[in-house]
């Protein structure tokens, strides 16, 4: 399947299993900005908790915080926000498109990527096991040209960037021959700055209202936040701050579905360490958060690390873990080593001191930073992508079906049991309701009784539902059930009063956290 029929698929699927909607999609929608449906709430509660059990519950030096969006507008100017939270902008003077310049180039050096792969994968059929894919990018001439070529754009985009030269970023998409994605024109405007942030105005009257911003990250608020929690939790170095919450950014192109939206959610947690250990931090949590990743059980290949070329003007190092979705390998979290940048900035701009006082050492200073930064909308997305399957079975007459499953992992998934009665009637979906009622407490459980049970089984395989049970006759001579498993379809017959520990033992987020 083409990489963009699956990526309409997907979304298709989110809006008819009731996962996301466009916002205002009555009105003509919204850009850029989504709800969450049903599922897709719960789905998103789930990993949600995931991720901040993972975090505050297994470890204690870690704690939690829920700052506020609204921040002071110093905030954004200590942190940089107000100067140099822009991208760089360039239209299509033919097409009317509005693109960001540095996502024209990462998308151009893909494609030179992509190149470099399909030599590899070419030559690795040819050659079959005496194949070295080492030596093969050592030494063949259309691989070192290409590698080249990506190496060159990459040291002039950082240079560019670092110097502030809009006028060279235009003239390397000009050099790269980058036509817009659209009408194939490569006639560009200038480039020029773009600042993501939104602002509004607080006050009860607009003439004495002054301009706030709405956040576009939320590690700024643990920052502000840094000495209440040291102090108030008597927190001792290592430790650190998590937060879950929402951000805004005005996107020149949010495009991608949820993967990059105006109004998104973040969880992120700030690390404050003693300064010379930044290094071996920074590498702790590049392993342990790709652990988390991985715990999920999804394709190991379709995640990586990337290094980023150009560091941000706070940063010292920095990686991003990428998952393969269906437009290519883009970011779902970064970790990034901040030194002591943002507490000395806020020192700086509100005139008290934020040092942490080292009894071991006997002196104070501003700790360093790592932080780890993942959107929760672009997991979400992660999660669907990565457990979306279309698949052929065998029937017991000979004949193919087709169905659609969602492979979500049993502990995030939103709704975790299903119950059917197999017919309206005798008195089965009275007991199909008492066996729901006993479970609820337990588990998310949904009761369906229309249609056939192949249908109902489909629909439950397509919102990801791991166990459906089946409520039939000989349950009311033998208070035994079958239960169904929704990945490999096999079905057993097990008493009542067992289904709360057979599912219990699957969908417990308790052993999903235990694996890291």
């Amino acid at each position: 399947m083409k990489q963009e029929d699956l990526f309409k698929k997907l979304t298709a699927h989110c809006k008819e299993y009731g996962y996301i909607f466009q916002s205002s999609e009555i009105y003509d929608g919204l850009s850029a900005v989504y709800d969450y449906g049903q599922y897709g709430a719960e789905l998103k509660n789930n990993i949600r908790k995931y991720w901040w059990d993972a975090m505050v519950l297994l470890n204690d030096e870690i704690v939690g915080i829920d700052a506020a969006i609204f921040m002071h507008p110093a905030v954004w100017k200590a942190s940089g926000h107000v100067d140099a939270f822009n991208d760089p902008l360039i239209d299509n003077k033919d097409s009317k498109k509005r693109y960001r310049a540095d996502v024209l180039i990462e998308e151009h050096i893909e494609k030179l990527e992509e190149k470099i792969s399909k030599e590899i994968a070419k030559a690795a059929k040819r050659f079959g096991e005496n194949f070295d894919e080492k030596m093969f990018r050592q030494t063949n001439k259309r691989v070192l040209d290409t590698a080249e070529k990506i190496a060159s754009i990459k040291r002039r985009y950082v240079d560019a960037s670092d110097n502030g030269d809009l006028a060279e970023i235009r003239q390397i998409i000009i050099d790269c021959e980058i036509a817009d994605p659209v009408s194939g024109s490569r006639n560009w405007t200038d480039v020029r700055q773009f600042n993501l942030m939104f602002d509004t105005k607080l006050g009860s009257v607009s003439e004495d209202a002054s301009k706030i911003y709405l956040r576009p990250e939320t590690a700024q608020g643990i920052f502000v936040n840094y000495m209440n929690v040291q102090k108030s939790g008597r927190m001792k170095l290592p430790f650190g701050i998590a937060q879950v919450g929402k951000a805004f950014r005005n996107e020149i192109v949010a495009r991608q579905f949820i993967f990059r939206m105006r109004e998104f959610e973040q969880m992120e947690m700030q690390y404050f360490i003693r300064p010379g250990d930044e290094q071996g931090w920074y590498e702790h949590w590049k392993e342990k958060r790709m652990r988390w990743h991985r715990a999920l059980g999804f394709d190991e290949s379709k995640f990586r690390f990337h290094d980023h070329d150009k560091l941000a003007h706070y940063a010292k190092a920095a990686t991003d873990i990428e998952f393969a979705f269906p437009f290519g390998f883009k970011e779902v979290e970064g970790i990034h080593s901040r030194t002591d940048y943002d507490l000395s900035q806020h020192q700086k701009y509100c005139g008290r001191k934020l040092q942490y006082f080292d009894t071991e050492l006997n002196k104070s200073y501003v700790p360093y930073v790592v932080e780890t930064s993942i959107g929760l909308d672009r997991m979400f997305f992660t999660v669907i992508a990565a457990s979306w399957v279309e698949e052929k079975i065998k029937k017991e007459n000979g004949t193919e079906d087709e169905r659609v499953v969602l492979r979500l992992p049993p502990a995030l998934a939103p709704v975790k049991l299903a119950i059917f009665p197999l017919v309206k009637k005798d008195g089965l979906p009275e007991i199909s309701a008492r066996i729901r009622d006993e479970l609820r407490f337990d588990f998310s459980c949904q009761y369906e009784e229309k249609d056939s049970i192949g249908r109902r089984y489909r629909r439950q395989d397509a919102i990801g539902t791991p166990f459906c049970i089946t409520v039939d006759h000989q349950t009311k001579e033998d208070e035994t059930v079958t239960i169904r498993y929704r990945d490999t379809m096999e079905q057993e017959r097990v008493p009542v009063n067992a289904l709360r520990e057979i599912i219990g033992e699957k969908v417990n987020m308790k052993k999903l956290l235990q694996s890291l």
